[in-house]
């Protein structure tokens, strides 16, 4: 499932396009996703403007002329990519049809952004502007890891006491939002720590290090274009490359690549999800 940097390269693509333009038409495919879609969401898009297009954790956050907040989930395999721009910031033409075109957008200018997910696992609502951050979706999340509510004070405050093991705090979008699978198991290398340490009884020292190393991997990540291991495309249709510079995730058996490091990568399954890390130098 596309995570944080997937979802913030998606909408830094798509804000060029978006932001400012009307959408001339919509059309929906069909009646729901993971869930039902809103009612009338064709007719409520259709000659609405977009003012902004952000994101909170893993949803895309379209503020629309009407009052109302487009809420834009990607699931596993949804993928939102743009053609026909008329400035030339994408060049496609715009394709066939496919079969799993479930959601297509066409903006003045020429832009056409089309919602494409075979397993529809994404999900898609409509709400006011005013009551987004109240959304089932929404209300529940914590601060983002990228902004000034996450820092190390916090996390350490919300860390201690904590039985579970730090991997499975981190993943919970409550303690922070839009921290997925791969990005806590590559910032946990970088700090050092392990997956299996349970998060009380890290010190303050070493829970305030895992601040700096989620921003730099989330960070880094960005500036690649996200990670595509499977379905995952930016807005132009192209891959994510942060993929190849994984130190554990997927390298199960490989060699660590921390300077002076001899042990090996393992992968071990926490909660369903495989865990991957150096049995060596994260303690």
């Amino acid at each position: 499932m596309p995570e944080l940097p997937e979802v913030e390269t998606v909408r830094r693509g798509l804000s060029p396009v978006m932001e400012g333009a009307r959408i001339l038409r919509a059309a929906v495919n069909r009646p729901d996703l993971r869930w039902p879609l809103p009612e009338r969401m064709a007719e409520r898009l259709a000659g609405a403007r977009v003012l902004r297009l952000g994101r909170r954790s893993k949803y895309l956050l379209a503020d629309l002329d009407t009052g109302e907040t487009w809420i834009i989930h990607l699931g596993m395999s949804g993928r939102l990519l743009v053609s026909g721009d008329a400035l030339g910031r994408f060049v496609h033409d715009h394709p066939a049809p496919e079969k799993h075109d479930h959601v297509v957008i066409d903006l003045e200018g020429g832009a056409r952004v089309t919602f494409n997910d075979p397993r529809r696992f994404g999900a898609m609502d409509l709400v006011a502007t005013e009551r987004r951050q109240t959304h089932r979706l929404l209300a529940g999340l914590g601060p983002e890891p990228l902004g000034n509510g996450f820092d190390e004070d916090y996390l350490v405050a919300r860390l201690a006491g904590r039985d579970t093991p730090v991997k499975a705090a981190l993943l919970d979008q409550r303690l922070v939002a839009g921290l997925g699978n791969i990005y806590v198991c590559e910032a946990l290398f970088r700090a050092g720590v392990s997956p299996l340490r349970k998060a009380g009884r890290l010190s303050s020292r070493r829970a305030a290090a895992l601040v700096p190393a989620i921003r730099a991997v989330l960070a880094d990540a960005i500036e690649a274009g996200g990670s595509s291991l499977r379905d995952y495309r930016r807005a132009d249709g192209e891959l994510g490359y942060f993929q190849h510079a994984f130190d554990v995730y997927g390298r199960e058996g490989a060699p660590c690549r921390r300077p002076g490091c001899t042990g090996t990568v393992r992968r071990k399954v926490q909660s369903g999800r495989s865990s991957f890390y150096c049995i060596s130098c994260q303690r």
